[in-house]
């Protein structure tokens, strides 16, 4: 008889241990949600942090708490992430920088998102756009292909650096259309810009929303969208894809990651609160108006979006010889 209620015992512990995952993770969550931006506040990706942790601080009744910590071409940021407790209260919200473009360019990372971070969901994406000043010659992407064959590298383009996201479409152009482009680097978005405008420089590669006030003030003329669909704030500029050069499509995008080893349960509930979020018809406008577009796209479409653009970016390194500075 006290075998038997000892194997009872045994028995009942066993499935209550066998709930407690469960439980907790249906008690998620307790507190407050620290969402890590690898971005000093008032950019692009700041913006997106807080307009949709305001909304999602709604859905799951606790305060998103946004923690910028910016550097190192958003590597610092990251790298807290992954190293994070697995508890769904540590968050990050970043661009395919943090998720595909640095795990393919560089050799020597702290994290590795594929086995440090866990997916939630991609929830915008930040179009790039081929410009060249409205005074040049070239009125279409053919015929500045055209000039591009007629002179190797006497197309120059700006870019933010050696492995930034101009960078690397500029690269992806080139190769797409079969010529030679000689890449500049400025300091940033606005010196690039100028430099455009002014002539100094043939073409540029940069936001929608960076740029559009100056297509639609007569000072920059756009021939193509490098995303690969056409952008909100300029509906009329096709995409290089439907100007036959799909193989230039690069897409920027706004990912959600938990921690890896965060429980399935947790990042489940999250990919669910966040793309419900995003289809907040106020959130969606919002975005737009900055030169976003909105998106959901869930786990598991993320990591395979995640891996194949780290496999693809870290081919075009090779191929065209880029190294981060």
């Amino acid at each position: 008889m006290n075998k038997r209620y000892l194997l009872g015992g045994l028995l009942a512990a066993a499935a209550l241990l066998s709930l407690a995952p469960a439980r907790a993770d249906n008690a998620w969550p307790a507190k407050a949600i620290r969402l890590v931006v690898p971005f000093p506040p008032g950019g692009g990706t700041d913006l997106v942090a807080r307009a949709l942790g305001q909304k999602l601080s709604e859905r799951l009744g606790q305060p998103v708490v946004i923690d910028n910590k910016p550097g190192a071409s958003t590597i610092i940021g990251t790298d807290a992430v992954a190293k994070a407790p697995p508890d769904g209260y540590t968050l990050l919200l970043s661009g395919s920088t943090s998720y595909s473009v640095n795990p393919a360019l560089r050799a020597k990372l702290p994290y590795d998102p594929v086995r440090d971070l866990a997916p939630i969901a991609i929830v915008a994406r930040t179009p790039l756009v081929l410009v060249v000043a409205q005074g040049a010659p070239w009125q279409s992407v053919d015929q500045l292909v055209a000039a591009a064959r007629a002179k190797p590298q006497g197309i120059r383009y700006a870019t933010f650096g050696a492995g930034s996201g101009p960078h690397l479409a500029g690269e992806l152009f080139a190769l797409a259309a079969g010529v030679k482009l000689q890449d500049v680097p400025y300091k940033g978005s606005a010196q690039a810009t100028l430099a455009v405008i002014g002539g100094e420089i043939e073409m540029g590669i940069d936001t929608v929303a960076a740029v559009a006030p100056h297509v639609k003030a007569g000072k920059l003329r756009a021939l193509g969208i490098v995303g690969a669909t056409r952008a909100s704030l300029l509906p009329e500029v096709k995409t290089l894809a439907e100007q036959r050069l799909p193989e230039a499509t690069f897409d920027a995008w706004y990912g959600f990651a938990a921690p890896a080893r965060t429980p399935p349960a947790v990042v489940a509930r999250l990919s669910h609160e966040v793309i419900a979020t995003m289809a907040d018809a106020a959130l969606q406008a919002q975005l737009r108006a900055q030169g976003m577009e909105p998106a959901a796209i869930g786990a598991a479409a993320f990591r395979t979006q995640m891996e194949g653009e780290i496999a693809r970016y870290r081919a075009l390194a090779h191929r065209a010889g880029i190294a981060p500075e």
